[in-house]
């Protein structure tokens, strides 16, 4: 079986479900949670390389932590990034990375998509 990392938040409920879902396939991924040991600047970039997405479409938009950094005026990848490093709960969850693809749990077809 193919190497498989979950970035999860207990305390949410769609990443209990993708969490869930892996162990109903039977499927041991490597848990990371990303509150606890927060993702490096270059892991961050890794992984929107992976979901072929920009900086703000990994962001949780309406976390109160976001309108207080006033990042919806930022248009600046790299410090988005750096906001998301400092302040991981702005990171969109879960995410699911198998084979070098990742892809945002929401909805939970993505997982099984990717997992094929």
């Amino acid at each position: 079986m193919s190497n498989i990392t979950l970035w999860h938040n207990p305390r949410c409920s769609k990443s209990r479900n993708a969490a869930a879902l892996l162990e109903e396939k039977g499927i041991e991924a490597e848990v990371i949670k990303y509150l606890d040991t927060p993702p490096t600047k270059e892991e961050l970039k890794i992984v929107l390389s992976q979901l072929g997405i920009s900086a703000r479409e990994l962001m949780r938009t309406k976390e109160e932590i976001y309108k207080e950094l006033n990042l919806n005026a930022l248009d600046d990848d790299e410090k988005l990034i750096e906001a998301m490093v400092a302040n991981p709960k702005l990171i969109e969850r879960p995410i699911v990375i198998k084979d070098g693809k990742a892809v945002i749990g929401r909805p939970i077809e993505n997982i099984i998509e990717l997992l094929g």
